[in-house]
């Protein structure tokens, strides 16, 4: 059994269509095919590339997609975001920025943006965006060992694959007992868990961020096997 896990297609349906024909070349075939967020972007082809997932071809794995930072903002500008403003988007791209996602986000493909799902949950792997703090925040190679355990402890992860930062990498986290300092009303109250197996976090890279390099991880759940996958 193999999965192949992505994220970061942001519109590109070429970048896309070099994934799906380089997994046709895997030596073991891949019978699930997670899609973690930012299928849309700024770009033209967004209708195209979301009909091209809701119908593989014989022989392609059935994709299981959840909700990225691009489809936020696209939900946001349609009034169907947590949020009334999109002002993470203004911060980062400027106004402007508005109207080329509005224009790029065909209106009938919207339900189905807002019924994606925040993660996907599979055996003992978390498959999200960002993070369980949200689709926003991005989990690098830098981020604080202890901000990696709370983030997979919050959810009973062992894996958490995520896809916000854009890039390829594998953090481990050994084995061992965590203190927890907790304050009550009688007063402060210390536990101990303990952690019996490594845990992981994995940046699965991008598939369309960058013009002519797509980025993807396959994986063996049965025996932990990663691979990075460039095309």
């Amino acid at each position: 059994m193999a999965w192949a896990i992505l994220s970061g297609i942001e519109g590109n349906l070429p970048a896309y269509e070099a994934v799906l024909t380089d997994l046709t070349r895997q030596k073991q075939q891949v019978d699930q095919l997670f899609v973690i967020g930012d299928v849309i972007g700024p770009r033209p082809h967004n209708a195209k590339l979301v009909e091209r997932l809701q119908s593989p071809r014989p022989g392609e794995p059935t994709p299981e997609v959840c909700q990225g930072w691009w489809e936020e903002q696209a939900l946001i500008l349609h009034a169907l975001g947590q949020q009334d403003e999109p002002t993470e988007l203004i911060e980062r791209y400027g106004r402007e920025m508005i109207t080329q996602l509005w224009e790029a986000v065909p209106r009938e493909i919207v339900p189905w943006l807002s019924r994606l799902e925040f993660g996907v949950m599979e055996l003992d792997c978390l498959m999200i965006h960002g993070s369980p703090s949200g689709v926003g925040e991005a989990l690098t190679p830098e981020t604080p060992p202890l901000t990696m355990l709370d983030r997979l402890q919050r959810v009973q992860a062992n894996r958490l694959f995520c896809g916000r930062s854009g890039l390829s990498f594998c953090c481990e986290i050994e084995a061992g007992q965590v203190t927890q300092q907790l304050q009550t009303l009688d007063g402060e109250e210390e536990r101990q868990l303990e952690r019996p197996t490594v845990q992981k976090v994995i940046g699965v890279g991008s598939v369309g961020r960058s013009q002519g390099k797509a980025s993807y991880v396959l994986y063996e759940p049965q025996s932990d096997h990663l691979a990075f996958q460039e095309v």
